[in-house]
């Protein structure tokens, strides 16, 4: 670090820990309905607004160095939802894939979908797949898709093939250790997230990174997902930046 002529150091010290910036932050678009709902629009337009701002977000991460960025797109429960709905949703993905992965690729992002495949419409992932491919050898930030996406069903899928590795004899009851579960994950080879933030108020995690989320910070603003902006994104990378992260130890400042 270059400290600056004439600033104290300890102040050059505040300055640098407030403009920390997470290495991975994990996303939940939280509030497209109440965001509609508060304006006596359809839930549609909701979800069209907050695709607005997911350009927003993933081009921002990107310009302020985040190395990777997971966002929660639809979760294994959201086929729940009227059909309608889900149609409308699909549509989107299908929209933003078409229309904004050659920008993606244009800013070197590469691109990885988390979450069960089996079963998925060819179509969808037919779109995932192309998206992951032409991406795979960009160096920038890595935008994770959380799609089809559940916590518990992610543990439980590695869980079946460490299992059955374990059967065939590739693999033996005493090396099954954290990090050899983690292997088995959907997010092997990512780092663990920093930073969750959940928009619109809600304070829980939704099935979303359970395993991933052990050591994360949390950032829970009021703001519904289609108004969560730049300066909203900037002033959750604040918050973090304030935290004492020790990981189960003792703080730095106790330390010394």
């Amino acid at each position: 670090m270059t400290v600056t002529a004439g600033l104290d150091v300890s102040a050059q010290l505040d300055a640098d820990r407030r403009t920390e910036v997470p290495r991975h932050v994990a996303v939940i678009m939280d509030g497209n309905g109440r965001w509609a709902a508060k304006r006596g629009l359809p839930r549609t337009e909701g979800h069209r607004a907050g695709v607005s701002a997911l350009r927003r977000i993933v081009r921002h991460c990107a310009d302020r160095g985040v190395a990777c960025l997971t966002l929660f797109s639809f979760s294994s429960e959201n086929w729940k939802r009227p059909a309608a709905e889900v149609g409308f949703l699909m549509g989107l993905l299908e929209r933003f894939v078409r229309r904004d992965l050659a920008e993606i690729h244009r800013q070197n992002v590469r691109v990885r979908m988390i979450g069960e495949r089996e079963g998925l419409d060819r179509k969808i992932l037919d779109l995932i797949e192309e998206g992951e491919a032409l991406t795979r050898d960009n160096t920038g930030m890595t935008l994770v898709v959380a799609f089809n996406y559940g916590a518990r069903n992610e543990l439980a899928r590695a869980m079946r093939r460490m299992s059955e590795d374990i059967a065939a004899g590739r693999l033996s009851a005493c090396d099954v250790t954290e990090r050899r579960i983690e292997s088995y994950l959907d997010t092997a080879c990512l780092p663990d997230p920093d930073l969750i933030i959940r928009t619109s108020g809600e304070q829980r995690l939704s099935n979303f990174l359970l395993w991933q989320a052990a050591y994360a910070e949390f950032y829970f603003p009021d703001t519904h997902w289609p108004d969560f902006d730049e300066e909203a994104l900037d002033d959750a990378f604040a918050a973090y930046a304030a935290r004492d992260r020790r990981f189960g130890g003792l703080s730095a400042k106790v330390a010394r």
